[in-house]
């Protein structure tokens, strides 16, 4: 009898696997904060004998390579993947003995990379699960451009080849277990639901419906924005990541924090934003510890600066750490938890700005105040309100000069990008008003809506 345990990590999207049988067991695409996978391996009471990587992740940082060294496991990588490290060369056909009666089959699936390779699991011979990394995912594929824009076509036409093969291979039945597409910008699209086999996708997915001339047109039509961050990952996870260090960074007091400000440094505060824009530190910019943070502060920040984190407690500082080394910010600068009014100098004040809704903004509309949609381009596409400025929000610290003159009402699709948003205009010294509500609210509220 086999196992197959999923591990999310859902800041980022992802899901790693661990499967096995009574004895031993496979992990698939582990991420770098691997205690969790030894975590499941330790209730299921099994050892991890192998390790394996669909591919040379773009979006986050492995800890495949670790986990391997750390548990004696062999470690499996596609063969053509061009690493730095010693690893078990895995090739189309290749198949490992996982436990007793229990098998991984290699299939090449070239498409979301040159090299992607999915792993079929078979019980006593017949394809149970298929392991599908970025190239099926649920209800659609990975995305093709990631490596290299002139590849760009040719592995979306790779894709299309490659989910066919999945679906003449193996049984309807078949489990489809990817790495993306739970809210990972590796998907071409988002997943709609939490799990799918072989016969669902023929009957949903793209690339099993249309054929192929059509589903490039349209996959390559769709691609959204790629985050600035991902130029970092494939390079670090192809040259062999270091051992996490989840330590806590050291303490800053107000002067330091005051100091670092004044350096040029980036200061987050990972408190909600509706606390956040009730108090704050002057100059300080808030992503939320709940939210996207590893996606967007990863995103936004100059590649390699110090970044200093503000929290609420030491466990709202932990998780974020995490998050954050999971896409290589490894060690803050400094932290601190506690309020705000511990983070400032004595004789200074926390500042604050306004929250709003879209009703009251169409009360307020008037030709002194600016509109700023901070949404993606591919949401703006869908209706955007009339007259207002658009400037995405990972895009919005290095283009803050061109936010007209006067009071900014800042918006995104649900409230949390208005926030990060609103923190970088407040700490420019603009007068910002974060519209903390839903975009569906502002037709309602009798703005006008341009569609089309």
């Amino acid at each position: 009898m086999f196992f197959i345990d999923a591990i999310d990590l859902e800041g980022l999207g992802n899901r790693s696997y661990l499967a096995g049988g009574g004895r031993t067991a496979v992990a698939v695409d582990p991420p770098r904060d691997f205690d969790q996978v030894l975590a499941v391996a330790a209730r299921r009471g099994v050892r991890i004998s192998h390790v394996v990587e669909t591919h040379i992740h773009n979006d986050y940082v492995t800890g495949g390579l670790e986990l391997a060294r750390v548990t004696g496991a062999a470690y499996l990588v596609p063969a053509s993947a061009h690493v730095s490290f010693a690893r078990v060369p895995v090739a189309d056909g290749d198949t490992v003995t996982v436990d007793t009666g229990l098998e991984l089959r290699a299939v090449a699936t070239p498409g979301h990379t040159p090299h992607h390779t999915s792993y079929v699991l078979r019980e006593e011979g017949r394809p149970v699960a298929a392991f599908t990394g970025g190239s099926l995912l649920i209800g659609t594929v990975g995305r093709p451009d990631l490596v290299e824009p002139r590849l760009t076509e040719q592995l979306a036409r790779a894709q299309h080849a490659s989910a066919h093969r999945l679906a003449a291979e193996l049984p309807d039945e078949t489990s489809v277990l990817p790495t993306h597409g739970f809210g990972s910008f590796c998907s071409s699209a988002q997943a709609e639901g939490d799990a799918t086999t072989i016969g669902k996708e023929k009957s949903v997915n793209a690339a099993l419906t249309q054929d192929v001339d059509s589903f490039v047109t349209r996959l390559l039509a769709e691609l959204d924005d790629i985050p600035a961050y991902y130029t970092h990952m494939g390079p670090a996870n192809a040259v062999g990541p270091a051992a996490l260090d989840l330590t806590a960074p050291a303490v800053a007091d107000a002067d330091e924090i005051a100091a670092r400000l004044a350096a040029g440094e980036w200061v987050v505060d990972l408190r909600n934003r509706v606390a956040f824009a009730d108090g704050h530190v002057a100059g300080s910019f808030n992503f939320e510890a709940a939210g996207k943070i590893a996606t967007y502060l990863a995103w936004m920040i100059p590649w390699g600066k110090a970044v200093t984190l503000l929290a609420e407690s030491p466990e709202q500082l932990a998780a974020a750490q995490r998050e954050l080394v999971r896409v290589g910010i490894d060690r803050p600068a400094a932290a601190a938890t506690g309020t705000p009014g511990e983070w400032v100098r004595e004789g200074e004040s926390p500042v604050s700005f306004p929250r709003s809704t879209f009703a009251a903004l169409a009360e307020h509309r008037t030709d002194d105040i600016v509109v700023l949609d901070v949404r993606r381009e591919s949401e703006r596409a869908g209706g955007y309100i009339e007259n207002s400025v658009h400037i995405p929000v990972h895009q919005l610290h290095k283009r803050l000069g061109e936010v007209p003159a006067g009071t900014v009402w800042v918006h995104c699709a649900g409230g949390m990008r208005a926030g990060i948003a609103a923190s970088l205009l407040d700490a420019a010294g603009r007068d910002v008003i974060a519209v903390d509500d839903g975009f569906d609210a502002a037709e309602d509220a009798g703005l006008t809506v341009v569609t089309g």
